[in-house]
């Protein structure tokens, strides 16, 4: 039986279609309103520099004087004088200039290991599950962004289409941030800002800015239970969005920042029903119950020269660049997932029972910087409490926590201003990998139980706002089935070559 249960291979398989979807935050609209270059902001798009990191801070704009930068002037909506007469009237604001519109389209083209579907029976008539060659429309996107005035900012990002034509998109990010909300308090600047809608967690690093074609794994790891001995059912993942408000201070560019977040529970799968009974109710989150998640992180600013070290760029014989760093966080989520059964009252009577399983996931990262590169990493643990019907399936008994831990360590290195390397190792182990004997075999794990990834890859800027990318995604020889003395039956890869090609407008 453990060494049969496909179905954590059949999620790797299926991995690299499913993240080449992931979302992207460049925005040419601001190049429009500054009439600037997106490299202002942006080191190999989207990944933000310091200054693009300052200019989102401050709620989409530039940090410092920025009416004098702004090429195209918001549109008032109101006179100025109206702030002199509030609360008896309404306070005026802004709109910008131009609608702040971008668009987004990307195309990919992979390539997959041969072997990569020997774990088809023998015998069966069903073709390969992963084709070996295959052209992949990405999505197509539009977003737009901007600042209302009175350091109020705005978000929203929706995929038209996601992965060919007529396929379903849905909304991304929609949020509107109160920046430096702390003054009304006489606290610090920028010490308190509130951000309210969907939005990404406040990540150590953003999965929606990332650079790579695919997204990194443990961000994408739910927590399933082993089968038949857990009710462990958590399909919940830290790359997620959230539903709810999060207040956050400090900067992203030097020293301290931290985000608190309550947001609703997103943890909906499947469940099974009572023994004795035929049909399992349907599986949803509690609306009374949330969420939250914290993050905090301090970075040190390495310069020798403390002008340089606390400004917002450092300064240099070639002008402004990155500051020298090395950035330490962690980060807490804490959740509770439900599931709900058919089962049976102390009367006998038919009864819906309910499961609600805390769980947390917990990590550190860390993020070292030289000029142009960039080497950082992350780790996290996931928890989950496990609630199992017992006997007479009239209530829930505790039963093996399921667990995974994982992470991932990558380094940037910009060798031209228009050509980034990438090199990147992932890994992801969990209690069910180890009881079903899914993943790797490996030198590291021999018994197949975890799932390794090293990636190497290179992008180049054709244009500022124009990008073709390459990675290959190396995965050990893995398989579904041994034989008595340990040896796998029909081994196979996973390793998959993808290329990109992709604009923003």
């Amino acid at each position: 039986m453990r060494y049969r249960r496909p179905m954590l291979l059949l999620s790797l398989l299926l991995f690299t279609l499913s993240i080449l979807t992931a979302n992207s935050f460049a925005i040419p609209a601001f190049s429009r309103q500054y009439q600037t270059s997106c490299t202002t902001c942006h080191i190999d798009f989207p990944k933000l520099n310091d200054f693009g990191k300052a200019f989102k801070d401050a709620g989409f704009k530039f940090p410092k004087d920025d009416e004098s930068f702004l090429k195209v002037p918001p549109v008032m909506l109101g006179a100025p004088a109206q702030k002199e007469l509030w609360p008896h009237t309404v306070f005026p604001g802004t709109i910008p200039g131009l609608p702040p519109i971008g668009l987004r389209f990307n195309t990919f083209f992979q390539s997959t290991s041969a072997s990569a579907n020997n774990y088809t029976p023998a015998g069966s008539t069903a073709g390969p599950n992963v084709p070996r060659t295959d052209f992949e429309p990405g999505l197509f996107s539009i977003f737009m962004a901007g600042n209302f005035g009175s350091d109020i900012a705005f978000w929203v990002d929706s995929d038209l289409n996601v992965g060919g034509s007529n396929s379903s998109g849905g909304l991304g990010d929609g949020y509107l941030k109160f920046v430096n909300i702390g003054r009304f308090l006489k606290l610090p600047t920028d010490s308190l800002s509130l951000r309210v809608g969907q939005f990404e967690l406040d990540l150590p690093f953003s999965q929606a800015r990332s650079i790579n074609l695919s997204g990194w794994d443990i961000y994408a790891q739910a927590n399933m239970g082993f089968a038949g001995t857990q009710n462990v059912n958590n399909v919940f993942a830290i790359q997620d969005a959230a539903q709810g408000f999060e207040f956050s201070g400090g900067h992203q560019y030097g020293g301290y920042h931290y985000s608190v977040a309550i947001v609703n529970q997103n943890t909906s799968g499947t469940t099974s029903s009572a023994p004795n009974v035929s049909s399992p109710v349907g599986f949803f989150s509690d609306a009374n119950y949330k969420d939250v998640y914290a993050r905090f992180s301090y970075r040190f600013n390495l310069e020798k020269n403390p002008a340089s070290r606390h400004d917002i760029q450092a300064a240099g014989a070639t002008g402004p660049h990155d500051h020298t760093y090395l950035s330490l966080g962690t980060f807490y989520f804490g959740g509770r997932s439900v599931q709900r059964f058919d089962g049976v009252d102390t009367a006998d009577n038919a009864a819906v029972l309910t499961a609600r399983e805390p769980f947390y996931r917990v990590g550190g990262d860390f993020s070292f910087n030289y000029r142009t590169f960039n080497l950082f990493g992350l780790f996290m643990y996931g928890h989950d409490n496990d609630l199992l019907l017992n006997s007479g399936a009239t209530g829930f008994t505790p039963g093996p926590a399921a667990n995974f831990n994982g992470g991932f360590l990558q380094a940037d290195y910009l060798a031209l201003p228009w050509l980034m390397t990438i090199l990147r190792y992932d890994r992801v182990q969990s209690t069910a990998d180890f009881q079903n004997q899914a993943g790797s075999a490996n030198y590291f794990s021999p018994i197949g139980s975890t799932r390794i990834r090293v990636t190497p890859g290179v992008q180049f800027l054709i244009h500022a706002n124009i990008k073709a990318s390459f990675e290959y995604a190396i995965r050990p020889q893995q398989a579904l089935a041994y034989d008595s003395n340990g040896k796998a039956i029909s081994p196979f890869r996973t390793n998959t070559a993808t290329g990109a090609l992709e604009f923003v407008y």
